[in-house]
């Protein structure tokens, strides 16, 4: 008993399978990429020695078309082989009348299946075509953005309104007040989520992003560019380490300080006198255990503490890092993007000497442009400095007193996890817990 078997993927849509898929007991397997070379091969070779049993996953592997398959499965029962599709109800065989009639009918109820298939694959097909050329995906573009005629150009009514809006959420890091300030000013109303993915989408930064995940990088004109892209991202990072509505809080500390034994949130409350303007400012646990429960504690003097740990404690902790220099990260990545961008020159003239195929150097320089993009978002999600420099800077008091509370938010986010609070009886120590 003889067994063969064949595989059909098309590379502009799937990863070719594995030939071992079937198992040791399959004799020959003939596999196609994108033609179909090898079915006709299969064909020619039965017609010397006819196999028992030809296994399939899908019957629209053996054509583009309803008739195509009909066709070639004809010519192959006629041979005498036994079909089996693994993923569809269907295997033929030589038996009566009757169970011919059977399993015909079973395969005129595969036809629709069979047209759905081939007609989403044609679909998929074009898109992945368009894909390979850097060619914008169907549907509306973003808000800021208008459809020409082979990329995305700018919207000069609409995209001011856009860049308003990042450059809001850059000076204050908060998403909802973004949200707030268009509504306010250009009457612009949009979601929260509307605008985290505003936030995310790589169109704005001149990057075009498919289903699949893969992004193509400098394809058209970016309304952000790489630097407020990469601080944006270290903003939303940053931001879902906090509790929920703190982001944008006025004061430095607010979602940082927690109590080590249970764990609890302080939060920032303000309290005033009767008739006076002065205002007091206290860290009181959220849900604390203890009855009583623990006292309030000054702000100003978590705050005074929390900037002389910085000074004392963040040097020390950036030095026992023995971390890879930053320099040399950056210097790999690029010298990998530029290796890659000279082979993606090479490709042209690989293609006028008749060495690729245009189909072939389309796909490559797709795989190149998609591998350059990966890596330059490595290069974006680095530091911007040196961290051992940011160290030195921070580390001088002077440098904290002359801070405004929205900025010092910044710097203390930027490598502050959390800010524990040990409490002694009527005495208090504070940790601080690092991001590095």
């Amino acid at each position: 008993m003889k067994i063969i078997a064949y595989l059909y993927s098309d590379p502009l849509l799937e990863s070719p399978p594995e030939q071992d898929l079937w198992g040791a007991e399959v004799d020959q397997v003939y596999q196609d990429l994108g033609g179909r070379q090898q079915l006709q091969q299969l064909l020619t070779d039965c017609q010397t020695q006819a196999a028992d049993y030809l296994l399939i996953q899908r019957l629209e592997e053996l054509g583009d078309s309803v008739e195509e398959v009909n066709n070639r499965l004809s010519q192959i029962e006629a041979m005498g082989m036994i079909v089996i599709a693994t993923e569809q109800p269907y295997t033929s065989c030589q038996l009566t009348d009757a169970s011919a009639t059977e399993i015909r009918a079973n395969l005129f109820k595969l036809i629709q299946e069979i047209y759905n298939s081939q007609r989403s694959r044609l679909i998929r097909q074009g898109h992945a075509r368009n894909r390979i050329k850097a060619l914008p995906p169907p549907g509306k573009p973003p808000y800021g953005y208008r459809r020409g005629k082979e990329r995305f150009i700018i919207d000069r009514s609409t995209a001011p309104v856009v860049k308003d809006f990042f450059e809001q959420f850059l000076l204050y890091g908060s998403l909802r007040r973004a949200v707030r300030y268009l509504e306010k000013k250009y009457s612009k109303k949009i979601s929260v989520s509307t605008g985290r993915r505003w936030l995310t989408n790589p169109v704005y930064r001149g990057n075009l992003g498919y289903h699949n995940g893969e992004v193509i990088s400098d394809t058209h004109i970016p309304i952000l560019n790489r630097e407020e892209a990469a601080q944006i991202d270290r903003l939303l990072r940053r931001n879902r380490r906090l509790p929920p509505r703190t982001a944008s809080a006025p004061r430095s500390l607010a979602g940082l300080v927690v109590c080590r034994e249970c764990q609890s949130s302080l939060s920032v409350v303000s309290v005033t006198k009767y008739s006076k303007d002065k205002e007091y400012l206290y860290l009181r646990p959220l849900s604390c255990p203890k009855l009583p429960k623990c006292r309030a504690i000054a702000y100003g003097k978590i705050l005074e503490q929390t900037i002389q740990s910085i000074c004392q404690e963040l040097p020390r902790a950036v030095a026992l890092m023995h971390a890879p220099s930053l320099d040399g990260i950056k210097q790999s990545l690029s010298s990998q993007i530029a290796n890659r961008q000279e082979i993606l020159t090479e490709l042209k003239s690989l293609t006028s000497r008749g060495v690729l195929d245009s189909e072939t150097a389309d796909l490559r320089a797709y795989k190149l442009r998609t591998e350059i993009s990966q890596l330059q978002e490595q290069q974006a999600a680095l530091p911007p400095v040196n961290l051992q420099a940011l160290a030195q800077t921070v580390s001088i008091y002077q440098f904290w007193s002359d801070l405004s509370e929205s900025e010092r938010r910044f710097y203390f986010r930027e490598f502050i996890r959390q800010i524990e609070i040990t409490r002694q009886e009527q005495e208090w120590q504070l940790q601080l817990v690092f991001i590095f």
